[in-house]
């Protein structure tokens, strides 16, 4: 299996319930794709001190995974994921940082 993780960065303040909502429709989205077999997501938990550090931090850290590296790509090409993206970039401007890889042990 491959795994996509995600990191995602906010630029600007996003009310706890938009999150919980972008996390949902990206969630309701790359399920529809029907290639989606895992999907988790976790809120960052800050470490005092962090916002000190000149590094990328994340809002959210997000999980998907598919069948194969064919089935990932599928997923990333399918209109209605570029969608969340595009709709939620608009109200809400984020970064995202990420990585392809087979489970972690």
């Amino acid at each position: 299996m491959m795994q996509h993780t995600m990191f995602v960065q906010f630029t600007e303040p996003i009310p706890e319930a938009g999150l919980n909502q972008y996390l949902a429709d990206l969630e309701k989205a790359a399920k529809g794709t029907g290639v989606l077999q895992t999907f988790a997501a976790q809120r960052h938990i800050p470490v005092p001190g962090e916002e000190r550090i000149p590094a990328f931090i994340a809002t959210a850290v997000v999980q998907l995974g598919a069948a194969d590296l064919e089935a990932l790509g599928a997923l990333f090409a399918a209109p209605e994921v570029g969608e969340v993206f595009s709709t939620w970039r608009a109200r809400y401007p984020f970064k995202a940082a990420w990585a392809n890889h087979e489970a972690l042990a």
